[in-house]
């Protein structure tokens, strides 16, 4: 009786509890069967720090002079010759069949290309690449080493675009060194800001083992890709990624591995950093095609004076404005003591003057009074004008800018007015520095307004075949003889320093052509170089190139070229 109640209850408890709640009973859950999955591999990737990424990128314009532009060159655009680690040029036969002098009179070069070669829209890289490039190069101003393409007379088709007759109006013995780092004239010859223009943001198309897969100014990063279209051997690993960094986070990324390797222009804390990554970081020096300049440019206004000129060259400590630059980077330990050889190209040798380093304030006196000027109050008068010049440099870019300010200083503090500029790099070299000049004396404008430039500090290019470098930094223009040193009419200046002496143009011409070995040249031409003081080197630029373990095939390159033009061979591992 008793169990049949409990029962009851029971199920009016059950029944009572069911009717307050309307929660329904807990699904059935169930585990799913497991999937077998395959992990995708990510892509072989190789990461190289760099100290910036900015653009443009054109290897041509002296502008855009950098190492980024330089390892972006090696990297996608086409060269006829490449140098070996020796310094030689070969020709480089993923892109050419040949190329060879095929006359003596007139001399000739006949170039063959390989049917292949393409550019990565399938365009072929062919004849007018040739002519788009020697034409930019003879008539645009602020371009690099122009002198060689200034020689051209003809350039002639043959097998339907793929030979190529070259004609030169004299012999030229450094012809190897023309026609590198080919652009796509088919993309270029009509883009909106012409050839000024051209890769100033990226590059509209590709003729070598990669390609740009992503360019992110903002985040400072490059992503190459290998070039699927690239018809020789492709490139062992899938990416590089160029990535900015200061120098702290330099040295923290190659520590961790992040970071395959560097190449940066360190001063000495940067380079202490990476030195005391220890024995597992191998350091290498490697010196860039440019040598940190101060140009004193016989242009318009009062440096035509060649006694002005040479007082204001011995009021400046040129100690100091190395110091300033290289700030005790590996560029320190290349001081450029000639005006035409670079410290890293084969046979330099210093030809410096003595005392042109230190200032030396009784000479300078004694020219700047002989030019007609009197020290009033502190500052260098004339007619009761102050002796004012304007000292431009490109940009905010270093070493340039620190060079630029402390040359002001010191004309400042020895009493001459000095106005400082920093145009855009490209508004700098291709306008500025290219407004027309004469001996007349008056103040240079070019109709809108912009103020000729007196003192340039600037990067000058170097390497390659001397006698171009000598041509293109001191030589006239064809058919200019002396143009911005005698006579009044007015000239566009044939280089940046705005120099063209008729004295000297026979000799460089005969460099130029063969007539003369470079030893004679030069041991006739530096003293007369120096005696001008219109070119003042300073140092020749240097990046430091830090390499970490994970990483194979890379090495400091040929002289003033660095590493990535073996970039196609780098693999990740190995030490």
């Amino acid at each position: 009786m008793r169990t049949s109640r409990a029962a009851a209850l029971v199920l009016v408890l059950v029944a009572v509890l069911t009717a307050c709640t309307s929660t329904p009973p807990p699904p059935v859950v169930t585990s799913p069967v497991a999937q077998s999955t395959t992990p995708v591999p990510g892509p072989s990737q190789i990461v190289v720090g760099v100290d910036d990424i900015v653009g443009g990128y054109n290897p041509h314009n002296l502008a855009d002079q950098s190492t980024i532009t330089t390892a972006l060159s090696q990297l996608l655009l086409p060269s006829v010759f490449r140098q070996s680690d020796d310094g030689q040029y070969q020709l480089d036969t993923t892109l050419m069949r040949s190329a060879e002098v095929t006359s003596e009179s007139p001399f000739t070069v006949t170039y063959l290309i390989r049917q292949d070669a393409s550019w990565s829209d399938g365009a072929p890289i062919a004849v007018e690449d040739f002519v788009y490039l020697a034409d930019a190069m003879r008539d645009q101003p602020g371009v690099v080493q122009p002198a060689g393409y200034r020689l051209i007379s003809a350039i002639q088709p043959s097998e339907g675009g793929k030979g190529v007759q070259v004609t030169f109006s004299q012999p030229y013995p450094g012809w190897k060194t023309l026609f590198s780092n080919l652009l796509p004239q088919h993309l270029l010859k009509d883009a909106p800001g012409g050839w000024q223009g051209a890769l100033q943001g990226s590059f509209p198309a590709y003729g070598g083992p990669f390609s740009i897969k992503q360019l992110d100014t903002a985040r400072g990063e490059i992503i190459l890709e290998r070039n699927e279209r690239y018809w020789d051997k492709p490139a062992a690993v899938d990416q590089i990624v160029l990535r900015r960094s200061d120098e702290a986070g330099l040295a923290a990324a190659l520590r961790s591995g992040n970071e395959q390797f560097v190449l940066s222009r360190t001063d000495a804390t940067g380079l202490k950093l990476l030195q005391d990554l220890g024995a597992g970081v191998r350091l290498h020096t490697v010196p860039s095609p440019r040598v940190a300049d101060v140009l004193l440019r016989p242009a318009n206004g009062v440096l035509v004076n060649d006694n002005v000129r040479a007082g204001v060259a011995a009021l400046l400590d040129r100690n100091k404005l190395i110091d300033e630059g290289a700030a005790g980077g590996p560029s320190a330990g290349l001081r450029a003591d000639a005006e035409v050889l670079a410290p890293a190209m084969p046979g330099y040798t210093a030809t410096i003057p003595a005392n042109v380093s230190t200032p030396d304030p009784g000479t300078a006196d004694q020219l700047l009074r002989s030019a007609g000027y009197t020290k009033d109050a502190g500052t260098w008068r004339k007619d009761g004008k102050a002796l004012s010049l304007v000292v431009a440099s490109p940009g905010q870019q270093e070493p340039y800018a620190s060079v630029g300010k402390e040359l002001a200083r010191q004309l400042t503090a020895a009493g001459v007015q000095v106005t400082t500029i920093n145009p855009e790099p490209r508004d700098l070299f291709s306008n500025l520095l290219a407004m027309p000049v004469s001996r007349a004396g008056q103040p240079g404008s070019d109709g809108s307004g912009n103020v000729g430039v007196d003192i340039a500090v600037v990067p000058l290019p170097t390497g390659g075949d001397p006698a171009t470098v000598l041509a293109s930094t001191f030589g006239c223009r064809p058919g200019q003889t002396g143009g911005s040193t005698s006579g009044s009419t007015a000239v566009v200046p044939a280089n940046p320093a705005a120099v063209c002496d008729s004295e000297l143009q026979s000799t460089i011409e005969e460099a130029l052509t063969g007539t003369k070995t470079m030893a004679e040249a030069l041991t006739e031409l530096e003293p007369k170089l120096w005696a001008q003081h219109t070119v003042i080197p300073l140092f020749q630029l240097a990046d430091t190139l830090g390499l970490g373990n994970g990483i194979s095939g890379v090495t400091p390159g040929p002289p003033m070229a660095g590493p990535f033009g073996s970039a196609v061979n780098w693999t990740r591992g190995g030490k």
